[in-house]
């Protein structure tokens, strides 16, 4: 019963963290994990700037 548990409890964990990069992604933003993902201070801002 708690291998069960235990299973549930990650696939849920892999499904919100999924959902929120498919969110962010919809809004546009390149980076999601770095904090300065949409001010130009990210590499991936930098590149497309010639």
């Amino acid at each position: 019963m708690t291998d069960m548990i235990l299973i549930l409890l990650l696939v849920l964990i892999v499904a919100v963290a999924s959902w929120y990069v498919v969110r962010e992604k919809k809004k546009g933003k390149t980076c999601i994990g770095c904090p300065g993902g949409g001010c130009g201070k990210c590499a991936s801002q930098r590149k497309n700037k010639p």
